[in-house]
């Protein structure tokens, strides 16, 4: 097997987003974002339950460390790159080696929704992705009808490609999903709709 080493992120931010591996002492803060986020991210992720403890945490944080050792995942908090403040999470992670594409997942605590961070926060994951991990493809697959992440997907640079059937299980079911793409082409015309929307 041979293992990817790719260094944690020292420089993702825009100025009012940060995007940082996860550390041992963030367990606490995920686990209160995630319990403050139940109602609306619980609906499409069933692992955002009103009882995620930090326990549940330190296990998520483990495992974020041992993907990225292995260079299968990179998950990220996304902070307030001023105050450090725990927005939510974005990861570049299901990573394909041999064809060079990867999903990108995000979700934001319910007090950050609706501020531009994920498009922010997305503009910083594709850059890294694309420069540091070699990507050379980017997924963002989400429920037929979870706007919110379909319209995030689209403020990103995703391309919509398509339905497709039964490609997620929500809550035991079945559901089908949109599937947007991103290679690195875009980034540029992303970067200025980006921002356009921050002006």
């Amino acid at each position: 097997m041979t293992i990817d080493t790719v260094p944690y992120p020292q420089d993702l931010t825009d100025g009012v987003v940060r995007l940082r591996a996860y550390r041992d002492s963030d367990a606490d803060a995920l686990a209160e974002a995630v319990r403050e986020s139940a109602a609306s991210a619980g609906r499409w992720l069933a692992w955002a339950r009103p009882d995620y403890d930090t326990a549940t945490a330190q296990d998520w944080i483990r495992q974020c460390k041992q993907a990225w050792l292995l260079g299968d995942g990179f998950e990220m908090l996304v902070v307030d790159a001023r105050t450090d403040r725990f927005l939510g999470g974005m990861g570049v992670n299901q990573r394909h080696r041999e064809h060079r594409f990867a999903n990108l997942g995000y979700w934001l605590r319910s007090s950050a929704q609706g501020k531009g961070y994920v498009t922010r926060a997305g503009a910083l994951a594709l850059r890294f992705a694309f420069e540091t991990v070699g990507i050379t493809r980017i997924e963002i697959v989400a429920a037929h009808d979870n706007l919110p992440s379909r319209r995030a997907a689209e403020r990103i640079g995703g391309t919509f490609e398509g339905i497709l059937r039964n490609r997620l299980v929500i809550q035991g079911n079945p559901v089908d999903s949109a599937m947007y793409s991103v290679v690195p082409e875009d980034l540029q015309p992303a970067a200025a709709h980006i921002r356009s929307r921050s002006t």
